[in-house]
This record gives structure tokens, C-alpha cells and sequence, in this order.
């Protein structure tokens, strides 16, 4: 089973992309699971949501300790919410940041992957809405999503709220930060 953890503030859209990754790994024939943790949080306030992916069906309930990939959507959060606690050596960071991995994360062994999606959903949706290219990125590292997949889930998920135009500029900010990994 792979699990994820993903760590961002209330507003950020974090429950959202738990919803997308696992509606997108749902279209590729896995089993899933998608749940976040908050109490009386605000906006503003760290919010984390957790997504499971298995072939087989997951009975697991509980949350996710010792993630395969942590995400996080607000780089202020390494410093203050202990977003790596329980990584392994083998887990695999992503990090909405401009910075060098070893700026944001010091000391932390393990793979960092850092993607300017705030400037990459400035620029083409032209308002910080950052979680739809971070499923772009996280479909790139990760490999466990296929891009028409998770271009399926922004459209089907966003089509519930909003206009064609802008279920346009989230998959193009997907693309834009999918195709920015290497």
C-alpha cells in the first residue's frame, strides 16, 4: 500500500488535492481512500489530509504515520508543524517552494523534490490556487498517477463548482507543473 500525507493550511485546497490524487488513482484501477484531520481549524490554521492506494481493497482506517510521500503546500509548515515526522528513509518529499531542497528541508536525508506551483498557479490561473499543479508534480514523481487520469479528476471534481474556463487553467497549471519535474 503507498500512503501519502499532505500537509498545507486551511484554504490551500489540501483536502481537494487528497480528493484529485485519489480520484486520479481510482481511474487508473486502484483502490483508494482520501480523509483529512482537522477540528475547529480556520483559514490559515495546518490542516492535514491523508490518501491510501493499494490494488487491493484497504481496510486500514486509520491515519498515516509513516508516509511514502509527504506533500506540502506551505513551505512555513517544515518549520513549525513537524511535517516529517515518521518519514523514512525511502519517503519522498514535494514541496511548494522556489528554494534548494536543503533550504528548505536541512538535514533531511531523503528525496526532496521542491516545484514553484504558487508561481506556476499565478501565472496561469492567476490566483494562488496551488493544488491542482501539485497533483501535476506529484503525478510526475510519483509515477502511481497518469496524467489523463488526473486531468479526468480536476474535471470532474472542479465541474461540480466551476466554468470551463477555469477547469481549463487548472489542468494547464497540472501540465505546466508536471511537465516543470524532470
Amino acid at each position: 500500500m503507498i500512503e501519502i500525507r499532505i500537509h498545507g493550511r486551511g484554504g490551500q485546497g489540501n483536502v481537494t488535492l487528497a480528493e484529485l490524487i485519489a480520484m486520479a488513482a481510482f481511474y487508473n484501477g486502484k483502490q483508494v481512500q482520501a480523509f483529512p484531520v482537522f477540528g475547529v481549524e480556520r483559514k490559515g490554521s495546518p490542516v492535514t489530509a491523508f490518501v491510501k492506494i493499494n490494488d487491493k481493497f484497504i481496510r486500514s482506517r486509520e491515519q498515516v504515520y509513516e508516509p511514502d510521500y509527504i506533500i506540502v503546500l506551505d513551505p512555513s509548515l517544515v518549520a513549525i508543524a513537524n511535517v516529517l515526522n515518521g518519514a523514512k528513509k525511502s519517503t519522498i518529499v514535494i514541496i511548494n517552494s522556489d528554494k534548494l531542497p536543503d533550504q528548505v528541508c536541512p538535514g533531511y536525508g531523503g528525496k526532496i523534490y521542491c516545484v514553484p506551483v504558487l508561481k506556476i498557479a499565478l501565472e496561469i490561473i492567476g490566483k494562488p490556487i496551488i493544488n491542482t499543479a501539485i497533483l501535476g508534480a506529484f503525478a510526475r514523481i510519483s509515477g502511481l498517477i497518469e496524467l489523463e487520469a488526473a486531468k479526468n479528476a480536476i474535471s470532474e471534481h472542479l465541474g461540480e463548482k466551476y466554468d470551463k474556463e477555469i477547469i481549463e487553467k487548472n489542468i494547464k497549471a497540472l501540465v505546466a507543473a508536471y511537465d516543470y519535474v524532470k
